[in-house]
């Protein structure tokens, strides 16, 4: 590997573990200042004390989250970008560039695709040509991996989720997120076909913090490398205690109930 690679993805991933809690902060793009994505500052602090490894964000964002103090976290600078104001709100686009990334301090870049879509062949072409220039520089890259579209029936289907994960390998992501599927053999087989570290999203806000805190830790479990999800930690009611617990599953192979208990509720 790069060695500037295998540097910057110590910065992003434990050492020790191989693993990584990573925080997106890339939804204000997408449906505008949610609840936790008002004041950035306060949002990046919150999850850098509970343990995060990375937070993630579009280039614009960063001046707005960055810390003066405090414990450090990795940082990922997002490249693609839709909104849901758009007749194709699937369909991501390049908004910036992996130079970009690195003139912001940036340990690594991602970009979103979305298999599925009509627009699937662009949104391949810009993996591709991200990949090449990321490996060019020495830069992490994660690819989001999603299937949304006109064919997909069941977007958590363990089958599809595994092909999603394979495209991203393929096309030359370092870090490859996917949904979970569900089950921890079924992500087994995910992790198995990749020869990169897997990490989970988190999908919709969940009702039950115990239903998120078991998820993480079964997907971990299964030989995920932990997770990059937003909502579930940045909405939550106490952010930073939940990355605590979030991280001692990840990091520390917690049991869900050790978990609960940093958190302080089911």
């Amino acid at each position: 590997m790069h060695i500037g690679k295998k540097i910057r993805m110590e910065r992003l991933f434990n050492r020790t573990t191989g693993r990584s809690v990573i925080v997106p902060l890339d939804h204000g793009v997408s449906v505008g200042p949610i609840d936790g994505l008002v004041d950035m500052r306060d949002t990046v602090n919150q999850v850098a004390e509970g343990g995060a490894d990375a937070v993630l964000m579009h280039k614009g964002l960063v001046r707005c989250g960055h810390r003066e103090g405090g414990r450090d976290v990795g940082l990922i600078v997002h490249l693609s970008a839709s909104t849901s104001l758009s007749p194709l709100p699937n369909a991501k686009t390049l908004t910036a560039t992996v130079e970009d990334a690195i003139k912001h301090g940036a340990d690594g870049v991602s970009v979103h695709v979305n298999l599925g879509d009509e627009t699937e062949r662009d949104m391949l072409a810009d993996l591709g040509r991200v990949a090449t220039i990321a490996n060019d520089w020495g830069v992490p890259l994660l690819a989001m991996m999603y299937a949304r579209g006109p064919r997909i029936r069941d977007q958590y289907d363990p089958q599809v989720v595994a092909h999603c994960a394979r495209v991203g390998v393929e096309l030359g992501a370092d870090v490859v997120k996917v949904p979970y599927t569900g089950d921890m053999d079924t992500f087994a087989h995910v992790v198995q076909s990749c020869c990169v570290p897997v990490v989970i999203a988190g999908g919709p806000k969940l009702d039950s913090t115990r239903d998120f805190l078991q998820m993480v830790h079964d997907a971990v479990r299964a030989g995920g490398s932990g997770l990059s999800v937003g909502r579930n930690i940045f909405q939550h009611a106490r952010p930073s205690q939940l990355v605590k617990a979030v991280r001692g599953l990840v990091h520390e192979d917690w049991d869900v109930e050790q978990a609960i208990a940093i958190v302080g509720e089911d």
